[in-house]
Order: C-alpha cells, then structure tokens, then sequence
C-alpha cells in the first residue's frame, strides 16, 4: 500500500493534500508513450478525479481519495511508470528538453545519456538518503533550452575546438536561481562517471551530516548546502580524487547575470507547428490550459500520437506537451483533433503564458483559489483581447512562488482569501521580494479580468513598437501614472 507522509510527494511516498492524496509520477526526459497513457487514465477514473496535472519539471501529478493500492503501484512499475527501485523513485525527474533528438539547432541527443543516468540510479539504492529535491538536466543545445531552469546539476552541450562537450552548470544561488557554469567541461565519454563521483561525493557529505544530526532525516542537506559548507574547491578536488584524473578546464566565458532566469516568454516558443531534424516530420506543441489535463483528453492526446505520431508525449517543464513525428500530411487533421479536445496549440493564446499553483483547495499555505481565478482571466482575455505576443501571467497563491521560479510579466500573489498583491516587470531593489515592481498592494479577485484587459490593451496600444514586449514596456512606466491610465481605461 503507498505511504502518504511524504514532505516532496513521489509515487510510493504521497503526500496528503487539501483536496485528496497527491502522487507524483517521475517520468525521465518527460517521455510518456501511448500505453502508459492509458494505464494511468485507468487508475485515474476509478482512483482519483479524472484529472492529471503536468508540473514544471515534465512530472505527472495525480489526486486521489485514497492510497494507491498494492498492485496499482506493481502495474505502474511493471509498465515504466514507476521505479523498479522504490527507494531511488522520490528523487527529482532527470529534465532534458522536450525537443531532444528532434530538434534541428540541438548538438547532439541527450535521451540516451538521460536513460543511461536513470539506470544508474536504479543500481544505486543507497542514493535514496539525497534530498528528493536533487535534480540533474542535461541540455543538448537545443533552441528550447532548459539550462536555465532550477537544477542541482546541468551538463550543457557546447562546441570547442570542432568537438562537443558537456559545460558542467551547478546549483549556487537560493530558491529558482539556474544554475551558473563552474568552468569544467566534460567528454561525452566521460559524462556518466564524472556525474557518478559528483553525486557519491553529495552522499558522502549527506551521509556525514545525517550521522551528525545537523539535518532531520526527513529534511537531507542539498547540494548548495554541500557547495557553501566546503567551497567549489573543495567539492571538485574531491570528485577528481574519485575519478582519478583532472577535469578539462572551460575556455568559455559565461553568461552575464541578467541573461539567465528570465525566459517566461521564450517558454512559449515550442508552441505550435514546427519542423523535426526528420526530413519531413513535424511536432506540434499543444497549450495545456494550467498543465492540467482530463483523462479524457489524456486518452485523445495517447490516441493521437499512436495513429499520428511518433506513439508518445513529451512533457515540457512549461506544463505543456509535444506530440512528434507527424508527417506534412496529418498535420491538419491532427490540429483539429487537438483543438476538439478543448486545446490549443497557438503560443499568443490567454492560457499559453499563465501559470498558476494549485490554491487554498490544494495547498494549505495557499490564501487564494488561484486555479479558478486563472481560468477567470484566460476566459475573459480569450472573448475579449486578441494577443499578438505571449504575456506570462504568475498566479501564486502565497510567496512561496511554487508554480513558476523564474520572474514573470505579471505576478498575482495571494493576499488574503479574496485578494491579491499584483506585481509587473523586474523588480529594482535588494529586497528578498522579487515577483516584480508592485503596482497594486491589494486588489480585488473578481476584478482581475477587467484589470488585465484594461492593462493589455494600454500596453498593446501604447508601446513604442510591435516588437517591444510588455516586460520592457512596464519597466519603462511610471507605476503611479500606469495606476491613473489603468483607473480612466
């Protein structure tokens, strides 16, 4: 039977929330194929609420009205969609991005290396005493990159002197920070060892601490923990005496501070219809409104890539959806099948951009339903505005931030039960607070879709070009006198 105390939920360790037990199915790459589709809509009709949620690291996320029984969690494991080693299956899904293998700009295919490193967790239960929040990302410089989403470990596929390499990226900063090139680069002969000796030097150090009680069991150290104890130093000195030979230096400069956790709206450009590396193959990005799907729409999406497609989904940590290899020939008809299912696929769509957490129903922390009141506002936008480039909207029902890391266009956060603190553009300052520059300290739930038609069409008539994103417009404002434009629109 499935323990339900878990902090970090996992498929065999749930958690129990506000609005039933919440299980997290842990999907390499976001990869899911048609057959375990299927399975899982299964035991969502006759277990949970016919709903499956898509989370910010390509998860899967179900909610039922009681534990999982035995032989469910033997079925997932029998079909994939759960470890065969039940105490490695709470660690973070391995990301890489959802194009992989099929994008024309990637240099090289990361699903192998990510199918090898999932392996090699499988063969390693003593793994299991790591923060379940340890996570590793391997980006094969694909256009949708995904370097630069939260990671404890990023290997970053580069070319140097005409030969690839892995830019190896950790995890420094606080909360939702990408993590930032330490200057190693790495052969792709060498990937899986040197992540084997950085991973055994992180379970030595936590096993270290656990003997010394420094942390609670339930709450292991995490790897920037590791990095501010003993220095980068100290940290790849030690991985190099595992190894047995020194890691290459990196000649690459790296990105200035300001060019990295900020791509909300590049986030929507795997959205809709685009080419494959495959000469003549297509994928088509589908916008799952609020990474939530029905079991019903699951099934189609399932159905849809058996016949159409390549027979499996790809999961973004944008909590969207990829459907592949679609000849020229079926695109149109599979378009429409897409849009029957009650999706879209057109990235300037109201639900393209909007993230939200799941809300007081969800969440205890949560003051706000932020949930309906997403919905409330794609709604309205969707009748009223027609967008001509992606905002993103940020509903987060307190300030932990849990449903977006990175800074948004526009930031709703939970104030009380029927309010919210509304945010815009990058925040100036050396306050914790960075959702944005307040615009509003208070404002009224039921009035927030007249609010933003009112501020969308003030940035879409008022810009200084077709070209300038509503970020640099609002950045540029004056708060109180956008408050004054916003009040007589």
């Amino acid at each position: 039977m499935q323990s339900t105390t878990a902090i970090c939920p996992s498929l065999f360790n749930a958690t129990t929330a506000q609005d039933g037990i919440l299980s997290r199915i842990r999907l390499p790459a976001g990869l899911i194929t048609s057959t375990q589709c299927e399975v899982l809509t299964q035991v969502v009709n006759k277990f949970g609420n016919g709903e499956i949620q898509i989370t910010n690291r390509a998860n899967l996320q179900i909610r039922t009205s009681q534990a999982l029984p035995e032989e469910v969690l033997l079925d997932f494991q029998d079909y994939g969609l759960a470890s065969s080693t039940q105490s490695t299956d709470g660690l973070r899904n391995l990301m890489a991005s959802p194009s992989a293998g099929i994008d024309v700009h990637a240099k090289l295919n990361t699903i192998p290396l990510v199918k090898a490193w999932n392996f090699y967790l499988l063969q390693h239960p003593e793994l299991a005493i790591l923060s379940n929040k340890f996570s590793v990302c391997f980006d094969g410089g694909e256009a949708i990159r995904v370097s630069d989403r939260p990671n404890d470990i990023c290997l970053v596929a580069v070319e140097v002197d005409q030969e690839i390499y892995f830019d190896l990226h950790l995890g420094l900063g606080d909360r939702g920070d990408s993590p930032v090139s330490v200057n190693v680069l790495i052969s792709q002969n060498q990937v899986l060892e040197v992540l084997a000796a950085l991973t055994e030097v992180y379970r030595q150090y936590t096993q270290q601490q656990l003997n010394q009680k420094i942390y609670l069991r339930s709450r292991p150290p995490r790897l920037r923990d590791l990095i501010h104890d003993w220095g980068m130093e100290k940290y790849l000195a030690l991985v190099v005496e595992k190894l047995g030979y020194t890691l290459k230096p990196s000649p690459l400069a790296p990105l200035p501070l300001g060019e990295r956790g900020t791509r909300s709206l590049e986030a929507c450009e795997h959205l809709g219809i685009h080419p494959q590396k495959q000469s003549g193959l297509f994928y088509i990005g589908v916008v799952v409104p609020l990474g939530r799907l029905t079991s019903q729409q699951l099934a189609g999406l399932a159905r849809l890539a058996k016949q159409s497609g390549g027979g499996a989904l790809r999961l973004t940590p944008w909590q969207n959806l990829l459907i592949t290899d679609i000849a020229e020939v079926d695109l149109e008809q599979v378009t429409q099948e897409i849009l029957n299912l009650g999706l879209y696929i057109s990235a300037n769509h109201p639900y393209a951009a909007i993230a939200a957490c799941s809300g007081y129903k969800g969440c205890k922390s949560a003051f706000t339903d932020t949930q309906a009141d997403a919905k409330a506002i794609a709604s309205h936008l969707e009748k009223c505005i027609q967008l001509d480039y992606p905002i993103n909207l940020h509903f987060s029902g307190c300030d932990k931030s849990c449903a977006q890391h990175h800074a948004s266009d526009i930031a709703l956060v939970g104030k009380d039960s029927e309010s919210y603190q509304i945010y815009v553009g990058d925040y100036v300052g050396d306050g914790e607070i960075n959702f944005g520059r307040e615009l509003y300290a208070e404002y009224a739930a039921h009035e927030l879709p007249h609010l933003m038609e009112r501020l969308i069409n003030i940035y879409q008539t008022q810009r200084q070009n077709p070209d300038q994103s509503f970020r640099e417009f609002v950045n540029q404002c004056d708060l109180q006198e956008l408050r004054e434009v916003i009040s007589h629109a």
